[in-house]
């Protein structure tokens, strides 16, 4: 009997233990912190920090009151809840959001100040909805126009990647909120992603594909890396030695946690040693199969608990995981500094507002029609994505808007006051529907005339119309702009090019705005006057887009990528299909797809072929007209390759606007193949009529580097360069020489 009290008493004593808080000494540093955190946890709750519980959320630390670590979608805005366990939404009131404009219009910005401004508007809404980290920004490389997910991506250039990401990243985690940069690395197509094993020269791959994800982590210390799904050197990028441990964590130093794609884990001895910090996923496989207790099941959870227990492995390569997570923590869930979060704000609808009109990109004005002038005129409007929401669809970046203003809908708010008339026509029938993982539009755009009558009817509206402007492009529908699959064509969907080939046969006073985050090819471009790219912009889609073809706001934004003619002028499409999109393996588990390439990706690849794609690199239009002249270096010669360059920007036109000041860097001479010119600096610069401003523009030693296969890293060899600047890539006015000793 004695026994048996002194057993019940010690369980007692054990169980008030485990209940009660140990509060971890605030005064002291994060590492101080972390360290004494790690020193009081057990075996099991070290396992269930590192994988997770629900199919967003991971276990935080209870005994030690640390809550649970809530991520979510997406980078373009705070995705609705779901249910702890299943793909429905949860019902709530409160997770409608702001809808940013897509990442290829704020790239098309070629503004730092609106990629901070975003992030942190972004962090406010994500603090309100108890999220520790979003899942975002993505800087995969935009090496084809097919790519599925482009829409989500910077553009083409590692330069130009890298200067927005690194903003982005600042004015979020300014907020307490962790930026998980994606998807690491290489992952460039979304068709057969799980089994896409990527064959690249090294040279390729850290002069095109990595800079973005080192700016993100070496300037803008992100406190999370996403894993992309696909294979490099035959092993998953979520749990991959090259890339994970030797470049992220060793050559980077990156101190924050790596994070799987959910269900980009395969492996549980990868798992351990090769540097997957935190695995997400949905089901036991992180895909499909389900089983009680599924999460029990990931390879990071009792698995590899009870493989410890067994001496298979040590505890080594758990605590520095473990440590990883407690940092993250202690930047996030448990910061005392961490400040309030807003949701769908007044500042927050300004930010994607401005985004949205620094972004949307005028590629073509003949005979000045734009910006419209509608006092008494009429103004026929044609084409479904006039009417249909953008914000639901596209895959994991869908949302659960506040609201979207349309661009039919913005037309008619900003002209409602005037005499003009404006009516609309369909034009052509494409995705009739609206929903997405249980959030719908609520449209019903449904319609059963044929092609022929909606385009008859068109035409018939365009005759007596002063102008028309059609809203086409893509939608966020499979193989469009979509996650999962790629894009089959460049052609545009739904019998456009057809539509848009009539109405300007019999109205020469067309616009043409297309809606997507892609090029797509233009036959017709020749007979359509003005053209203009608009993007996937958000919430306040139908204000930005009315503001810049009405005048009020002067577009400024230039492409991010290269707009081609047709696929053949890509180099991904040059190859066959071995370089895109791959050739299975004997036994179909595995395609190998060799970026053969290399490092001749958009402009890059046309300056080398002397191709003239639709729209260069950097292109954009403005009501006024800019001359960029009189670029200086303050020193022709250099030993340590810092360069800086002074450069006139004048405003020629007759209103007031902003032009982007590109810099490219040619190496005149070199033991390696280089492009015939690279970007490596930038500025935006608003100028009123007959305005000049001098520019300062300041580059490196690793502007004038290539990647050194030899050894491993970077090199500058001595000799003569070449500094062009304009305002696209095959628009440069003025250069100088310098020379590296």
């Amino acid at each position: 009997m004695k026994y048996k009290l002194t057993l019940l008493l010690l369980a007692c004593c054990s169980m008030m233990q485990a209940q009660t808080p140990v509060y971890l000494d605030p005064s002291k540093d994060i590492e101080a912190r972390v360290e004494d955190a790690l020193s009081r946890m057990t075996l099991a709750e070290k396992i269930d920090v590192i994988h997770a519980q629900s199919k967003f959320s991971s276990a935080g630390v209870k005994r030690l009151g640390m809550p649970d670590f809530w991520t979510d979608d997406g980078p373009h805005g705070v995705r609705p809840d779901v249910l702890w366990d299943e793909w429905e939404q949860a019902g709530q009131t409160n997770d409608s959001c702001v809808a940013f404009p897509a990442l290829t219009c704020l790239a098309a910005s070629w503004n730092p100040d609106c990629a901070r401004a975003y992030g942190h508007a972004l962090g406010e809404e994500a603090l309100y909805r108890g999220k520790g980290m979003i899942l975002g920004p993505g800087v995969n490389i935009y090496r084809t126009p097919l790519g599925g997910r482009n829409f989500e991506y910077m553009g083409e250039d590692p330069y130009l990647t890298s200067r927005m990401v690194v903003p982005y990243v600042q004015g979020l985690q300014s907020c307490g909120v962790a930026s998980c940069v994606k998807h690491y690395c290489l992952n460039n197509d979304e068709e057969y992603r799980h089994q896409v094993n990527v064959i690249i020269s090294d040279r390729a791959l850290h002069e095109i594909y990595l800079p973005g994800f080192e700016a993100a982590v070496k300037e803008g210390k992100a406190w999370g890396i996403m894993g992309a799904y696909n294979l490099y050197k035959d092993e998953h990028n979520c749990h991959n030695q090259y890339t994970l441990n030797k470049i992220l964590k060793q050559d980077w130093g990156f101190d924050g946690v790596v994070v799987s794609d959910w269900g980009g884990a395969h492996n549980l001895d990868q798992a351990v040693k090769n540097g997957l910090d935190m695995e997400f996923g949905t089901w036991t496989d992180g895909l499909t199969m389900g089983a009680t207790n599924a999460y029990d099941n990931y390879y990071l959870s009792k698995g590899y608990q009870k493989a410890i227990v067994e001496g298979k492995y040590t505890t080594k390569e758990l605590d520095e995981k473990v440590r990883r997570v407690l940092r993250l923590f202690f930047r996030t869930t448990m910061n005392k500094q961490r400040p309030y979060g807003f949701l769908c704000s007044e500042s927050h609808y300004e930010v994607a507002q401005k985004v949205a009109a620094e972004g949307i990109v005028l590629l073509q004005n003949e005979g000045n029609v734009l910006p419209i002038k509608p006092e008494g005129k009429k103004i026929l409007v044609v084409g479904e994505n006039a009417i249909k929401m953008m914000t639901v669809g596209g895959g994991s970046s869908s949302l659960k808007a506040q609201h979207e203003i349309s661009p039919l809908q913005g037309l008619q708010a900003k002209l409602k006051d005037s005499n003009c008339r404006i009516e609309f026509a369909r034009g052509y029938v494409g995705d009739v529907g609206g929903s997405y993982n249980g959030v719908t539009t609520g449209q019903n755009l449904k319609d059963d005339r044929s092609a022929e009558e909606l385009i008859n009817e068109a035409v018939e509206k365009a005759k007596a119309a002063d102008y028309v402007v059609i809203f086409g492009g893509l939608n966020k529908s499979d193989y469009q702009d979509c996650e999962g699959h790629d894009r089959k064509t460049m052609d545009l969907p739904y019998g456009q090019d057809k539509l848009i080939t009539a109405i300007a046969a019999v109205n020469r006073q067309t616009v043409y705005v297309n809606i997507s985050g892609n090029d797509v090819s233009m036959p017709w471009r020749k007979q359509v006057p003005s053209i203009v790219q608009g993007w996937f912009l958000g919430s306040e889609a139908g204000i930005g887009l009315a503001d810049v073809l009405l005048g009020s706001t002067n577009p400024s934004g230039h492409l991010p990528f290269t707009w081609y003619e047709s696929l053949d002028q890509c180099g991904a499409h040059s190859f066959g299909e071995a370089a895109f999109p791959g050739i299975w393996r004997e036994g179909k588990k595995i395609i190998d797809e060799e970026y053969k390439e290399g490092i001749y990706v958009g402009y890059r690849w046309t300056d080398m072929k002397k191709q003239k794609p639709a729209f260069a690199f950097g292109h954009g239009l403005s009501y006024t007209t800019f001359k960029v002249t009189n670029l200086k270096a303050e020193s022709n010669v250099t030993t340590d390759g810092n360069m800086t360059f002074k450069v006139d920007v004048t405003n020629t036109g007759t209103c007031e606007g902003s032009d982007v000041v590109q810099l490219y860097i040619t190496d005149s001479k070199c033991s390696v193949d280089r492009p015939v010119k690279e970007l490596k600096a930038f500025q935006k610069v608003s100028l009123k009529p007959g305005e000049t401003k001098t520019v300062t523009l300041q580059t490196d030693k690793r502007a004038l580097s290539f990647w050194d296969e030899t050894t491993g890293d970077w090199k500058a060899e001595p000799g003569e360069f070449i500094a062009w600047a304009g305002d696209s890539s095959d628009r440069r006015t003025c250069k100088v020489k310098f020379t590296l000793k």
